[in-house]
C-alpha cells in the first residue's frame, strides 16, 4: 500500500481534471463525467468489448498484463482514502452553500417566491412518493426517493445560467429565491432522514427524537450561531492566512464531527457551520479561501461515488429514471408556471424556470449516500446514478433551447435574429453612395 498509493491518487486526479477539461470543451456539466469515470474504473472487471477483444485475441501474457494493469486501476489500495475525500467533499458543498445561503434574504424575497418554492417542493416530492409507490419501495426508500427526486443542482444552475448569460434576466431572481427555499428543504429532509435511516432503529419515538433533535441543532445554530459572530470575527481579525483558514475547518469539522456524533448527518453540521459564517465581516474572504478546497473535494466526491457503482447493475433502474426524469421536468414546468403567476412574469418564463430547476446532482447523490449509510436497497443507488446523468445532461440542453420549444409549443414564430453588419459591409455600402 505505501508503494502505490500516492500514484493511484495521482492518477485518480489525473483523471477527474482530464474529463473535467473535456466536459468543458463539449460545454456539459462536468458532475455526469465525474460519475462515469468512476463507475468505468471502479469495476474489478473491465468493459465487456474488452474482454471478448482479449478472447479473440487469446495470448495469455497479453491478458495478464491487462489484467495487471486494470487492477491498478480499480484503486483498490487509495480507495478507502478516495471515499474520505468524497467525504470531505460533502463538508465543503454544503459549508459553501451555507455561505452563500441566508434566511433573511429569502425572507424578503417576497411572498412570490416562497409560494413558487412551496409549490415546487411539493410537486417534486409528490412525484416521489408516485414513483416510490409505482416503484413498491418500503417506507424508508421511499422517503429518500423523495429527497432525491426534490433536490435541485445549485451547481448546475448557476452555472447554465451563467453560461447561457441569464443572470440578469428577470426569471433570474425567481430560480435562486426557489432555490434557496429548496435548500431550505434539503437541510429539514436530511434531518428528518437522519432521524429514520442513521439511528438504525424502527420506533417511531425513537426517529421522531432523533428528528426532533436534528431540528432542535438546526434551529439552534439560526438563533444562536448569529450571537457567536463577533467572537469569530473578533478570533480571524488580523490573523495570517495560514491561521484564518485553521480557525476555519477546525470549527467546521468539529461542528460537522459533533452532528454526526447524535446521530445527525455530518453535512448539516457542515451546512449550520456554513450559516453562521455567512453573518462574519470576512465573508468574502471565507468564500475566496474555501472555494478551491469545495472544487476540489467536490469533484472528488462525484467520482468517488461512481467507483462505488457497479455500472453492470443498472439495467434494472434505467426505465425508472427515465420515466422519473421526465415526470420531474414535467413537474418543474408546472412549478415554474405558478411561479410566473406569482411573480408577474410572462408565460413563456416557466419554461425558462422549470427546465433550468430540472437539473440534479450534488444534493441527489447526498441523499442516496445517506440511504447508502442506513443499508437501504442498492436500487436507490444504482437509481439515482442514472437518474442524475439523465438530468444533469438533459436540462442545460432543454434551458438553451428553452425559448425555441415555447415558441413551438405556443405555435409562434421565433423572433429574426439581428444580423450583424462587418466594417467592410459598411466601406462598401459607402463607396456605392
Amino acid at each position: 500500500m505505501q508503494n502505490t498509493i500516492i500514484i493511484e491518487i495521482g492518477i485518480a486526479v489525473l483523471l477527474v481534471a482530464s474529463v473535467g477539461l473535456l466536459a468543458s470543451r463539449l460545454r456539459f456539466s462536468v458532475i455526469p463525467f465525474f460519475i462515469v469515470i468512476g463507475m468505468v474504473l471502479g469495476n474489478e472487471t473491465y468493459p465487456t468489448f474488452i474482454a471478448n477483444w482479449l478472447d479473440s485475441i487469446g495470448n495469455a501474457n497479453l491478458t495478464n498484463s491487462v489484467n495487471s494493469i486494470w487492477s491498478f486501476f480499480t484503486f483498490t489500495e487509495s480507495k478507502p482514502f478516495i471515499d474520505f475525500m468524497g467525504r470531505l467533499g460533502v463538508l465543503f458543498l454544503l459549508f459553501y452553500l451555507g455561505l452563500e445561503f441566508s434566511v433573511g434574504r429569502l425572507i424578503k424575497s417576497g411572498k412570490s417566491i416562497v409560494s413558487g418554492g412551496t409549490i415546487y417542493v411539493l410537486l417534486n416530492f409528490f412525484s416521489g412518493l408516485l414513483v416510490g409507490w409505482m416503484m413498491d419501495l418500503p417506507f424508508k426508500e421511499m422517503m429518500v426517493l423523495c429527497g432525491i427526486m426534490t433536490s435541485s443542482s445549485t451547481a448546475i444552475v448557476a452555472k447554465v445560467l451563467t453560461d447561457l448569460k441569464r443572470t440578469a434576466n428577470p426569471e433570474t431572481e425567481v430560480i435562486m429565491g426557489m432555490i434557496m427555499f429548496d435548500d431550505l428543504f434539503i437541510a429539514m429532509h436530511i434531518s428528518f432522514l437522519s432521524g429514520l435511516i442513521l439511528t438504525g432503529s424502527s420506533s417511531f419515538w425513537t426517529v421522531a427524537g432523533t428528528s426532533l433533535l436534528a431540528l432542535i441543532f438546526i434551529l439552534s445554530f439560526l438563533i444562536l450561531g448569529r450571537k457567536l459572530v463577533p467572537f469569530i470575527d473578533k478570533l480571524l481579525q488580523d490573523k495570517s492566512s495560514e491561521l484564518f483558514i485553521l480557525v476555519i475547518f477546525s470549527l467546521l469539522f468539529c461542528i460537522a464531527g459533533f452532528s454526526e456524533t447524535i446521530h445527525v448527518a455530518e453535512a448539516i453540521g457542515a451546512l449550520m457551520a456554513g450559516l453562521v459564517f455567512a453573518d462574519s465581516k470576512y465573508l468574502k474572504k471565507i468564500e475566496a479561501m474555501v472555494l478551491p478546497y469545495k472544487d476540489f473535494f467536490g469533484a472528488m466526491f462525484f467520482f468517488s461515488f461512481g467507483l462505488s457503482i457497479d455500472m453492470y447493475s443498472l439495467g434494472g433502474a434505467v426505465g425508472w429514471a427515465a420515466f422519473a426524469a421526465v415526470i420531474t421536468v414535467i413537474c418543474n414546468v408546472a412549478s415554474g408556471y405558478f411561479a410566473t403567476k406569482f411573480s408577474n412574469l410572462k408565460p413563456k418564463n416557466s419554461v425558462d424556470i422549470g427546465f433550468t430547476l430540472s437539473a440534479r446532482g450534488e444534493f441527489s447523490i447526498i441523499m442516496a449516500n445517506i440511504g447508502k449509510a442506513g443499508k437501504l436497497l442498492p436500487v436507490i443507488q444504482s437509481f439515482v446514478v442514472v437518474y442524475v446523468l439523465i438530468l444533469s445532461i438533459i436540462s442545460p440542453l432543454l434551458t438553451k433551447e428553452s425559448r425555441a420549444i415555447w415558441n413551438r409549443l405556443a405555435g409562434q414564430k421565433e423572433a429574426p435574429k439581428k444580423v450583424k453588419k462587418k466594417l467592410s459591409d459598411l466601406e462598401s455600402s459607402i463607396s456605392e453612395s
